[in-house]
């Protein structure tokens, strides 16, 4: 039993954990449903806690060079202590509402649910499941906007945040768009946009890159000083309108 007990510490015969989730595919605030399935090991284990960790990826940069970081969105604890008896079975049902920061999955984004056992003196067994994660209706419904507009969305990425722009988080996922057609084409190089998601509305941060012209705009494209930041908010009775309201904003600082 001794021996049994110290292959466990190390992860033979230990407890093993398998989280389901009732669907794989979310939007942002959406309440994600489960169960935790625990199967005892070679030998009775007394668990402290399990947990859910919400995780995903951002890049940060520090002198020039880029990185993979990882980021808990958020913990959920699913059960305090319990002993697991050798080959005994538990399931145990969980619910929680997926925060309204949760970056979407698209481009290089990636997003997955950690499941963790506490147990003290041992090698804590993990689950890891991953998530699709589709844009909060507002979201959606700009990136229809700027779809309709003639943008082309280029690139998605969470990266690191200026400190005036972190809220609860250190990053912010960025969606860069190149107009392909439509009025914007040949008036701006690219549209780059964050948002800030509530149960309220969307703060979108629009950074307008215009294009270069003449001698001052290539002056100014050499500089960085073509770039244009721009607060846009929108609330849900604003949604069948956002292709005109993102228009006239675009049209005043292209």
């Amino acid at each position: 039993m001794l021996f049994k007990k110290l292959l466990s510490s190390i992860g033979i015969g230990a407890a093993t954990v398998d989280t389901k989730l009732a669907k794989a595919q979310y939007v942002q605030g959406e309440t994600v449903e489960g169960v935790v399935d625990i199967r005892g090991g070679s030998v009775e284990q007394h668990i402290d806690e399990i947990y859910l960790a919400l995780v995903t990826t951002y890049i940060r940069e520090i002198d020039d060079k880029k990185f993979e970081e990882k980021a808990v969105l958020a913990r959920y604890k699913v059960s305090g202590p319990l002993t697991i008896a050798p080959n005994e079975t538990k399931t145990i049902p969980f619910q929680f509402a997926l925060p309204y920061d949760v970056p979407v999955t698209l481009g290089s984004s990636r997003v997955w649910l950690q499941t963790g056992l506490d147990i003290k003196m041992a090698l804590d067994p993990q689950d890891r499941d991953y998530l699709t994660i589709e844009p909060h209706p507002l979201v959606a419904a700009f990136l229809e906007a700027a779809r309709q507009l003639g943008f082309r969305l280029r690139h998605v990425q969470c990266e690191q945040a200026p400190r005036y722009w972190q809220r609860r988080l250190p990053f912010v996922q960025e969606f860069e768009f190149k107009p392909a057609s439509g009025p914007f084409k040949g008036r701006l190089d690219e549209l780059e946009a964050i948002f800030f998601v509530s149960e309220h509305g969307v703060e979108a941060i629009l950074e307008i890159d215009r294009k270069a012209r003449g001698f001052a705009g290539l002056l100014a494209e050499a500089l960085d000083m073509d770039e244009t930041f721009v607060r846009f908010a929108y609330g849900p009775n604003d949604a069948p309108s956002l292709p005109q309201l993102l228009a006239d904003a675009l049209q005043r600082y292209s």
